[in-house]
């Protein structure tokens, strides 16, 4: 691989020059730097052309709009945000609405970060494992809007199959193959799913079903509730997040 510049935006000095020395000897290499979203704007707009952004913010409206912005301004340009925390879920999915293209925790080791920036080079979509497992434990904080998507007993139950196979991270082929039937109807049940769930993508839609307690593919069709709880019980999940990118 030939070497890959990049610029990292994040306000701690001391962590931008400890990754710098962690990607030492390696095909990425962090060429300019900024203190703030806004300067890393500014620096791209002098005429910095980076192939990856590295971002560390705190989700912040402005923050997000600059996101944004550098995701309609600059096309090619491969935008991996790095999260200090797991204190809210729908910082995720409002990342890759802004047009993100990774989502990573910055105590990722060294080598799974680089094998990620790989991946964000060949398109992929990508976010830890591990938070779709904190989500499912209750570790993480979710704050579902009060505006929420409808539940699981709004889906039919082949739509619920699609959701569950988006899950396990499989693509369009897969899920055919899997469900018995054409690639073609795939689309029209995906496109279904999208639509009823309000999402934008496979992503978002992995997203929603995790939310709405929906796991493995051997789970009931409607989410199980705990006594009295009121909530949904899931059992954990493998998940793939590096297929959810695929078009529907």
């Amino acid at each position: 691989m030939q070497n890959v510049e990049m610029l990292l935006i994040d306000a701690n000095k001391l962590f931008r020059e400890g990754l710098k020395k962690l990607l030492d000897g390696s095909a990425f290499f962090i060429s300019d730097e900024a203190d703030s979203m806004a300067e890393g704007m500014q620096k791209l707009e002098q005429g910095l052309q980076p192939r990856i952004c590295l971002v560390e913010f705190d989700a912040g409206a402005d923050d997000m709009s600059l996101l944004q912005q550098m995701r309609e301004k600059y096309a090619e340009l491969k935008l991996v945000v790095l999260a200090a925390s797991t204190r809210n879920i729908h910082n995720l999915a409002r990342c890759f609405e802004a047009g993100a293209d990774a989502y990573l925790l910055k105590n990722i080791s060294p080598d799974a970060l680089k094998q990620s920036l790989k991946l964000v080079l060949l398109g992929e979509k990508v976010f830890p494992t591990r938070l779709a497992a904190m989500l499912i434990s209750g570790q993480v904080d979710t704050h579902r809007p009060a505006a929420a998507s409808p539940d699981l007993e709004g889906l039919s139950e082949r739509e619920i199959q699609i959701l569950r196979c988006l899950l396990n991270g499989h693509p369009n082929k897969v899920i055919a193959k899997k469900l018995s039937i054409t690639e073609a109807t795939v689309k029209v049940h995906l496109k279904g799913v999208l639509k009823k769930i309000n999402a934008a993508n496979r992503t978002q839609a992995a997203i929603w079903a995790l939310n709405n307690g929906l796991s493995a593919e051997n789970a009931p069709l409607t989410p199980r509730r705990g006594p009295g709880s009121g909530q949904p019980q899931s059992g954990a999940i493998e998940l793939t997040p590096y297929n959810l990118n695929q078009g529907v």
